[in-house]
């Protein structure tokens, strides 16, 4: 029987038994502001925090 003539490294094992495939995030885009953002995420837009569709904190500029 063909046997290796080199020990197969844990990192060359391994990368071959894995079936884990990188995805595009998906975003959803928000009712009111019409802004694409991660989902169950709050965000800025134009000085405000939405979370879902609703501004739940306004950014103070400090004088």
């Amino acid at each position: 029987m063909p046997n290796p003539k080199r020990k197969t490294s844990k990192t060359r094992r391994d990368k071959r038994r894995t079936h884990y495939k990188a995805e595009a995030k998906t975003f959803a885009i928000c009712p009111t502001t019409g802004e694409s953002h991660l989902p169950h995420r709050a965000y800025w837009h134009e000085g405000k925090l939405y979370f879902k569709g609703k501004v739940v904190m306004e950014r103070e500029i400090a004088a």
